[in-house]
Parts: structure tokens; sequence; C-alpha cells
């Protein structure tokens, strides 16, 4: 008896077929088989006498179908004529697989000279000079666990599983942190991350501090840029408080939204292109923090391996970004202001402002 399910019938039609398997499986055809050659050796497995091993290339199919779709493994059991449970099964395993096996390659600890790199770009697409990168997290909505209470839910009222990320400006994540559950909020959770422990301990060989472009003032160090959802520190820019705001602030306030807006990109892109995130993922946070890192890494090695059009920064509200007001009213500490100033400063001289900077502070 022939195999039958949608691999068997699909999946060689639509190898022919470009446009139609990049519908299907929201990757090219050469992305998947890069990725299919990196995880071939650990996703094949031995025939027994009772059945046959179900095939890497099937295996890849099922996981990123549950991942683009979102759909349940019931659903999936119909579409691909397997258990549930064994479905289950190999979403799990694949997911972490990707992880593990691709982690490294696709998203590695980044050395000074990368940093350096991401400097440069974000200061060409943003124009926000010795910014490191763009940060922020993300609530995943996830089943709720038996017994948990509703003390775990973030301030939208459901259950999540927080991403915090980096992201640079080709929308690649740089640094992700994954687990935290959303009831804490966004300051708190970075504090706590590994993330932010070692940039509080200065162990991500960070590059060191350089004068800003034509301009003579002291030199400023490499930041990075958040909403105002993160706590102001020596390292870490957020902006100024809406309540009065005078031209100066306005014009920091609108570079910081400039260049944190491609985090903000990043997380839409992975968002519409796995579908899982529409809707809570019914795992238990174990497994749903799994299905969350293969995506990370997957978002990444879409954006490597495959030319997508740049995203026009003129074509977003920016001001209207401005105000998403998420403070936790926190005392900034003194080293962040000072830093902070040091910018809006610069980005009000002639130095260092825009043709564009004086026709949004008038508005």
């Amino acid at each position: 008896m022939l195999p039958k399910g949608h691999f068997y019938t699909l999946y060689k039609d639509l190898r022919l077929h470009p446009e139609k398997f990049f519908a299907f499986c929201r990757m090219s055809v050469s992305t998947f088989d890069c990725l299919l050659v990196s995880l071939r050796n650990v996703l094949t497995f031995m025939d027994t006498n009772m059945r046959r091993s179900i095939s890497p290339e099937e295996r890849l199919i099922i996981t990123l179908i549950f991942l683009a779709t979102g759909n349940s493994f019931a659903l999936l059991h119909f579409e691909f004529l397997l258990g549930t449970s064994t479905i289950s099964r190999i979403v799990g395993h694949t997911c972490h697989v990707i992880w593990s096996r691709l982690r490294e390659t696709l998203m590695p600890q980044p050395k000074a000279d990368d940093w350096l790199r991401n400097a440069e770009a974000l200061n060409v697409s943003a124009q926000f000079p010795n910014c490191l990168g763009a940060l922020d997290g993300k609530h995943i909505c996830v089943k709720k666990p038996p017994h948990s209470g509703s003390r775990f839910f973030n301030y939208k009222q459901y259950f999540s599983v927080v991403v915090m990320a980096v992201a640079d400006s080709n929308y690649r994540f740089t640094m992700v942190d994954i687990g935290a559950y959303g009831s804490t909020a966004d300051a708190r959770t970075f504090s706590a991350s590994r993330m932010g422990d070692r940039l509080c301990a200065n162990q991500l060989s960070l590059p060191e501090s350089r004068r800003l472009p034509g301009y003579a003032g002291p030199p400023a160090p490499f930041v990075f840029v958040a909403d105002q959802g993160f706590a102001l520190t020596y390292r870490v820019m957020r902006p100024f408080p809406k309540r009065g705001l005078d031209v100066r602030r306005h014009t920091f306030n609108y570079r910081l939204t400039r260049a944190r807006w491609y985090v903000e990109c990043a997380f839409r892109i992975l968002s519409s292109k796995w579908r899982v995130f529409m809707s809570s993922i019914q795992m238990d946070p174990e497994n749903a923090t799994l299905v969350i890192q293969a995506c990370v890494v997957l978002h990444n090695c879409i954006r490597i391996h495959e030319a997508s059009s740049a995203v026009d920064m003129d074509d977003f509200p920016l001001l209207a970004a401005l105000g998403l007001d998420r403070s936790q009213h926190r005392r900034p500490g003194t080293a962040g202001i000072a830093v902070r100033e040091l910018y809006a400063d610069y980005f009000f001289s002639p130095e260092g402002s825009l043709q564009r900077d004086s026709i949004r502070g008038s508005l």
C-alpha cells in the first residue's frame, strides 16, 4: 500500500513550483535544502521490523507547517495521516534540534568587530551613531499551566512567555533571551535575564566609547535603544517622558524611535511568517519555549539566505509610535541621564541634526 498524506501527495510537486513551495513552507526551496542538509543527520532514524521511520524531509515539513499555520496536532493528524502523539513528538524534537544545532551558526554571540559593524549599519539606516541594536520584549501567548493562578498573567491579562531580543538593521536577532513569564515587567525581565546580567557585568565584548561623528564633545558609549518600559542606564537609552518635551528632547525621541523600530519590525516579520504566534500556543511553557526558539532561529536563517526587501523607515508613523508609553516611572541613574543628554545635545547640534528633524520637531 502506497503511503498517503500531504507530504507524499504534495512535496515533490511543490518543489517544481517555487512560489507555491514558499507559500506552503514560508521559505524558498534553496533555504529548505540548506536547512535539511544541516539537520539531516539528527533527523534520521532507523527503520524497524514493525514500521518504517519517518524521513527527515517529512519531519521538517511537518514542523514548518505547524509553525507556519499554527494548526493543531489533531488537524495535522488528518493532513499527514500520522498519529497525534507522533506529530507532537516530531514537532518538539525538530524544534529542539533547530535551536541546538543552528543557534551558534545563525545567531552567534557578537564580538567587538560584529558590534561595530552593527553600529555602522544602524548609523547609515537610522542615523543613530554608536547604536549596537534595538532592544525590546514580546509577549507570546501560551496555554496557561494548571494550578498556576492569575499571578502569572501579563498586563494584557493573559498567560505569556516573554521573548527579550536585540535586533540589527537587517531585522535579524543578534541576542535573545526566552522563557520569562509575562507577569514580569520588561525592565525587570531584562535585568534578570542572562543577557542583562552579561551587559551589567560588561561581558558582551562591547567596543570602547568613541566620539560621535563630527562632534567635539566627549566620547559617547555604545548603547542599545529601547522604549519606556526599560530602565535608563549607561548602556540602554529610552525616550524622554512625553510631558514637557521641548524641540531638543523631541528630536532625541524621534531619532531613538527610528532606531528602535527595527526590533519592532523584526517581531512583526516573525509573527507574520510564523503564524503559530497569532493565537495561543497550546503547549506547556517548556515546549512552547522550544517552538519560540526554533522560530527565532528560522527567522535569522531566512533573513540570511533570502534577499528580503528593505523596509522604508519613512513608511511608518514614527511620531505616533512615540506615544506608546509603558513607563514604569522608575528613577533613572545619573550615568544614564548624562549619556542621554550627550546624545540629545548631539542630535540637536549642526553636526548631528537631520533636515527632517526640524520638520518633525515643529509638529
